[in-house]
């Protein structure tokens, strides 16, 4: 379903949404396909700045039940459902994970931990993944889960909007109160401790390498006592390799520890990561509360969502719904409402 084409915005907005990260962005789009006239304002010059352009874009709910709460899998399931509709192209390939040899309590763990898999020998991994015949004796795929590139979805949606007539504006330093829409979606995530003081940052390191000789299709999880590490696949022989978590509110820079982590495990998965070109170490501060689960909360004519920590573009979409749902249920009470004193 696509925008109508230079949909024009009047001066005052349905909706105003606050931040163009992947909940900003998503939500954005999910508006406007509601049939909502949106606006949307961020204060960073562009994507770059942003943890969503740095993360690895897995859409993996069934491996998150390994450590995070059911309402996040349950979040992450529901937007499974929504992600081939915003992005055709979204890569189902589902994700494979393998643990060292020497080590095979750590599959078995992940295993009572997580559902919705099937368990691989090596002529298995062989079958799914040729890369890595020989390299590991058992595995786990998910076949539901997926995974798309945030460095190619983030102006795809952005392209969308300004298709559809909506005005983005970035460098803005405006006062949120000022704003003239009807109803405020604040997105903003570590941008927003004005309204959540709870809020922390938790930062996540990657390295961006290239190797065409490396065919990997699909995300691959390599279960490490120290490290856990994945490794995803984008175009033209480039792959994510990440990501630590970090409790950190310091400016999002890689360590030398951990660059050498995220670079050693890589060349444990397979020894062709080490003829890889390297060419990017990045990290993002990801906005969570204490109990590292989302909110959706409502204060007056704002509706506020964040704390999506390192599950950004797994549950957008879901919590985009819920935020869409909210907001179409209370104009059509206000429509009533305005009928009912007629």
């Amino acid at each position: 379903m696509d925008l109508p084409h230079r949909r024009p915005v009047p001066h005052r907005p349905d909706v105003a949404v606050l931040g163009a990260g992947a909940m900003g962005l998503v939500a954005a789009v999910t508006l406007c396909r509601a049939g909502l006239s949106v606006a949307v304002y961020e204060r960073a010059p562009d994507f770059a700045q942003s943890a969503a352009w740095r993360s690895g874009g897995m859409l993996a709910p069934e491996c998150e039940a390994d450590g995070s709460e059911p309402v996040v899998v349950e979040l992450g399931r529901r937007s499974m459902a929504l992600w081939p509709e915003l992005l055709p192209d979204v890569s189902l390939q589902g994700t494979l994970v393998v643990a060292p040899p020497r080590d095979p309590a750590a599959l078995a763990r992940f295993a009572r931990q997580t559902t919705h898999h099937q368990a691989l020998d090596a002529a298995g991994i062989a079958a799914l993944e040729p890369l890595l015949a020989d390299r590991f004796r058992q595995g786990l795929f998910f076949a539901s889960e997926g995974h798309l590139d945030p460095r190619r979805v983030m102006p795809a949606l952005l392209a969308e909007l300004r298709d559809g007539g909506v005005p983005v504006t970035f460098d803005w330093s405006g006062d949120p109160a000022a704003l003239t829409a009807s109803r405020i979606v604040d997105a903003r995530g570590l941008g927003a401790r004005d309204r959540f003081p709870d809020l922390r940052g938790v930062k996540g390191e990657m390295a961006l390498v290239r190797n065409p000789e490396i065919t990997l299709a699909r995300p691959v999880r390599l279960l490490h006592h120290r490290y856990p590490l994945y490794v995803v696949p984008r175009a033209d022989g480039v792959f994510m390799i990440g990501a630590t978590t970090v409790e950190s509110d310091t400016a999002a820079t890689v360590t030398l520890r951990s660059a050498g982590e995220l670079l050693t495990q890589a060349y444990t998965l397979h020894p062709a990561f080490g003829e890889a070109e390297v060419l990017e170490f990045n990290a993002g501060l990801r906005p969570a509360f204490p109990d590292n689960n989302p909110r959706i909360e409502v204060d007056g004519r704002t509706v506020a969502v964040n704390g999506l920590y390192r599950h950004g573009w797994l549950i957008a979409p879901a919590l985009a719904a819920d935020v869409a749902a909210m907001i179409l249920a209370d104009r059509t009470e206000d429509a009533h409402a305005h009928h009912d004193q007629r």
